[in-house]
């Protein structure tokens, strides 16, 4: 199916040119040309050659187009990577990163392109941005100011707190992880499993209640049903296993049920997400799962194939997904990358535009 044409680009980050970021764009290019029309690459012509390079084998690469204003893209041919250079001249003088190598330089430059991005989302010269994976430890290398944010999530959110002026405090924001079959919301993110504990807080849950509230609700056109998973095992048995369900998400739940939400009592976390899941013409008993941190929403959402997962951030004044996967430096520049998580978060985005 032909996707409707754009009026404003999609800028799609480079992601660590050590990975395989550059690879799964070529291939996303090259396989959907219909999704990709009208997207742009954010990063180093250099390296998007490379990348074309590696994915044409012994055949012929994808010409890779130079921009000079983003509008271009709108009208590049199908098969063309346009590329917007954000580079700095420093960076483009040095031989190109290594495939499965940890660097600042690498870590630099992914950082550079999702600030580019990010900022000329929240100016509305693009309609959306889709980062394809950077590598936190080499995110920290390259310094200030990346070395302050553990991913994508949190140096989006201080850049849009800046634009909106604004603190990160009031401007709450979430990660959504979603496929075919499941969509999952998590009330922490990148922080250890004791900081994960400690955030499951009435007040942290009830917020995160509401942002996925609010933001489905845009999506789907009504109020969508949220499960909300417990902390403890079996969601604490009645308070043998713990609390929380009891003193923590239950009145969170209440509170947001009071506010118009609809949201489950919490439920054993090891079945609620075979509760939510859909099957093919049988939708699943809930349209997203409120996991209480990270391992908990995301091991059921990838088990179920990192090839259709979409990473969303809820909560900011711009349109950004991701692919759910990271940079796999192990099969970096072996041609080997599989660029179908990719496709779909441009899909995804292509969705939450034409609802925004």
């Amino acid at each position: 199916m032909t996707a409707p044409p754009l009026s404003l680009p999609i800028a799609i980050t480079q992601g660590d040119p050590a990975g395989i970021g550059p690879e799964t764009i070529v291939k996303a290019f090259l396989d959907a040309p219909e999704v990709t029309h009208g997207c742009f690459v954010v990063g180093d012509v250099a390296i998007m050659r490379r990348a074309t390079g590696i994915v044409a084998g012994t055949g012929v690469a994808l010409p890779v187009a130079l921009l000079t204003g983003v509008q271009e893209a709108l009208h590049c041919p199908p098969r063309c990577v346009p590329v917007w250079q954000v580079a700095s001249a420093a960076l483009q003088g040095q031989p190109l990163a290594p495939f499965g190598q940890v660097s600042a330089r690498a870590g630099q430059l992914a950082g550079d392109c999702v600030i580019w991005a990010a900022n000329a989302a929240l100016r509305g010269e693009v309609a959306a941005m889709v980062t394809a994976p950077l590598n936190k430890a080499a995110l920290s290398l390259a310094g200030s100011p990346y070395d302050d944010f553990p991913g994508h999530t949190e140096l989006l959110q201080s850049l849009a707190a800046t634009h909106l002026k604004t603190t990160v405090a009031q401007l709450p924001v979430r990660m959504m992880l979603a496929n075919d079959e499941l969509r999952v919301v998590l009330v922490s993110i990148h922080v250890s499993m004791q900081q994960a504990l400690a955030a499951v807080t009435f007040e942290q849950v009830l917020q995160t209640l509401l942002i996925t509230h609010h933001a489905l609700q845009a999506v789907l056109g009504r109020a969508p049903r949220i499960g909300v998973a417990g902390l403890n095992p079996h969601a604490g048995e009645g308070g043998l296993f713990g609390r929380e369900e009891l003193d923590v998400i239950g009145p969170a739940v209440q509170a947001a049920r009071a506010q118009g939400v609809l949201a489950s009592d919490p439920i054993a976390p090891d079945t609620v997400f075979m509760r939510a899941r859909a099957q093919p013409g049988q939708p699943g008993e809930f349209d997203v799962v409120l996991a209480m941190y990270h391992d908990q929403g995301l091991i059921p959402v990838k088990y179920l194939g990192v090839d259709k997962g979409v990473n969303v951030t809820l909560g900011l004044p711009l349109i950004r997904t991701s692919p759910d996967h990271g940079t796999a430096f192990d099969i970096a520049g072996t041609g080997r990358a599989d660029a179908s998580s990719l496709i779909e978060a441009i899909r995804m985005a292509r969705q939450l535009m034409s609802q925004a």
